[in-house]
């Protein structure tokens, strides 16, 4: 495959101004449980490759499943016959890169696809029963995901260089119901827990059935806990739910494509623009966000993205303002930036490359552990695990609802709380963020669908956090 790469991509030199080829396999599995039974076992497997071109202004992308000669010259001929069709344009340059070369692994210890269904379906079925027990518990469920991917890519410039990434993970959740009144409880998080980029050691440090009976009662105690009281007050929130504040608020809100127009009828725009850059007022002093690609452990961690630059840590959000964007080489060029932030990424072979989060994390602060937190907070609410999300297209407006809260008095966590939400207007909240929990605290979340683009993608991304403190937030009843 490398060799009928830089065949193509030399063939194509003479013909556009930039080619790339990207070969991919990928392979993905999902297992469930039930009530006690299985409930899903699926696996799937695809395999092609992509070959995207620039002539002028405008690209053309073909994929095809024919992993030939022949077949790749096919895919070629389309995509040059696309990029021709495109409507004239001044063609921006791509910001510079050095042609990648080489191979990136990333870490796995135990290859989750090795490991025998029969195993995964014994820790499952361990966790499920221990959820088990009580009536109102209508509903358990435990999850196992997998997923991996090898790609090759060349391109016109010279590139070619390999990568095999694994992502391994899973979770629980129990739903109680009793008295018209419905309740979850996750663990580690919800929508089917939590993957990280490494092997089947993560999911086994999940310890699923170990943390089992304390959802199902949380669940339980969910039922008759008091609705959370409504008004202005100051909110703390998990790591977890923070790492959906970031993905929604900053992480999507600094896509360089939305900023610029060229993404917007499948997920929206952004507030911001390309003179905020340096100068827009983002959120309080305290306020230090990084997209990290070279991250341990994070779905946005890989040697090279999809058009080939190198992973790198880039500054988002720096005391408060705004200093980068999360972008390609054109749209980096576009506005003046030396160099891409490495953020182009595709779901599969045949899709093309789109602006991406890589590890949009909030860096740690120096508040100490979330205990600390909690004694250092006079009266508050303590928001744990995302229920739901809603945000406008613009990433300004948004309402989050999370499964559990507690009041917190005096410096103590007291009252459990049900059906929890916030809501704000996005620099307006993160102004009032006035202590980030120390680096002990800190770890990374992942998120695994994550959707962008036409036609659509669904992709993993990691964000690091730590719990936080937000000071006067409308908070209320889901």
């Amino acid at each position: 495959m490398r060799d009928l790469l830089t065949e193509l991509t030399q063939a194509a030199a003479a013909r556009c101004d930039y080619a790339d080829a990207r070969y991919v396999r990928s392979r993905s599995e999902s297992i469930a449980t039930r009530n006690g039974e299985v409930d899903e076992v699926e696996r799937h497997e695809s395999e092609g490759v992509g070959v995207r071109v620039r002539r002028g202004g405008g690209w053309g992308f073909a994929a095809t499943r024919e992993l030939t000669r022949t077949g790749l010259e096919v895919a070629l001929l389309r995509a040059l016959e696309v990029a021709e069709a495109q409507p004239g344009s001044p063609a921006t340059p791509l910001a510079p890169e050095p042609p990648a070369h080489g191979r990136y692994d990333s870490p796995c210890e135990r290859d989750p696809f090795e490991v025998s269904i029969e195993d995964k379906l014994a820790v499952l079925l361990a966790a499920d029963d221990g959820m088990r027990g009580d009536a109102r518990v209508a509903v358990t469920r435990a999850h196992h995901l997998a997923f991996a991917e090898d790609s090759v890519f060349a391109s016109t410039e010279g590139a070619l260089c390999e990568q095999f990434i694994v992502d391994c993970g899973g979770g629980i959740a129990a739903t109680a119901v009793a008295g018209g009144e419905t309740q979850v409880r996750s663990h580690p998080a919800s929508f089917r827990g939590d993957v990280a980029r490494a092997g089947y050691e993560h999911f086994a440090e999940l310890a699923l059935a170990e943390h089992a009976p304390r959802v199902a009662e949380e669940a339980l105690a969910l039922l008759t806990a008091p609705a959370c009281p409504s008004g202005r007050t100051t909110l703390l929130l998990d790591g977890g739910q923070l790492a959906l504040q970031v993905h929604e608020s900053v992480g999507h809100a600094t896509e360089l494509d939305r900023v610029l127009g060229s993404e917007a009828s499948y997920a929206g725009t952004s507030f911001l623009s390309p003179g905020d850059l340096d100068d827009r007022r983002y959120g309080s002093p305290r306020m230090h966000v990084t997209a990290d690609a070279t991250v341990a452990g994070g779905l946005g961690t890989f040697g090279w993205d999809d058009e080939g630059v190198a992973a790198r840590r880039v500054d988002l959000v720096r005391e408060g303002v705004l200093r980068g964007f999360l972008s390609s080489r054109e749209s980096a060029a576009g506005i003046g930036l030396e160099r891409s932030g490495g953020c182009m990424r595709a779901s599969g072979f045949d899709r093309q490359p789109v602006v991406r989060m890589t590890n949009v994390n909030l860096e740690p602060g120096e508040a100490g552990s979330l205990a600390d937190l909690v004694a250092d907070t006079d009266r508050g609410v303590l928001m744990e695990t995302n229920r739901s999300w809603s945000i406008d297209s613009r990433r300004l407006h948004f309402q989050f609802a999370t499964e559990a809260a507690w009041e917190i008095e005096g410096g103590e966590r007291r009252r459990l709380l049900r059906n929890p939400s916030y809501a704000g207007v996005t620099p307006e909240f993160w102004a009032g963020l006035d202590a980030v929990c120390s680096a002990d605290e800190w770890r990374l979340w992942g998120v695994i669908n994550c959707g962008k683009g036409e036609p659509g993608q669904t992709m993993r991304v990691s964000h690091g956090t730590a719990p936080a403190r937000f000071r006067d937030v409308q908070v209320g009843v889901a």
